[in-house]
Formats: C-alpha cells, structure tokens, sequence
C-alpha cells in the first residue's frame, strides 16, 4: 500500500505528466468543436443543396 502512495506521489508532482494531460484535454476540446462546427455546416449545405433540387424542373 505504501508503494501505491509513492507512486501517486511522484506522479502528482511531474510536470511532464500534468503538461501531457492538459495537452490531452485541449486537444479533445479542438476535436469537440471541429466535430460540431463540421457537423452544423454539413446540415446547412445539406438544407441549400435540397432547397436547389426542389426548384430545379
């Protein structure tokens, strides 16, 4: 059990671990955002794209 703290102890004090995680969050945030920015301009090409076809002959 001791070993477990020690091992907890030393990873809470790197830095390099801390950077990395955060690293590892902002990156997941980027992809959040590109995914729904992606995703809403899909849908208003989609609506312009169907609003062409029901006025075409």
């Amino acid at each position: 059990m001791q070993k477990l703290f020690t091992v907890i102890s030393k990873l809470s004090h790197d830095d390099a671990g801390v950077s990395s995680i955060e690293y590892a969050l902002l990156g997941m945030l980027i992809a959040i955002a590109i995914v729904s920015a992606v995703s809403t301009v899909g849908d208003t090409v989609k609506l312009m794209y169907e609003l062409i076809a029901s006025r075409m002959p």
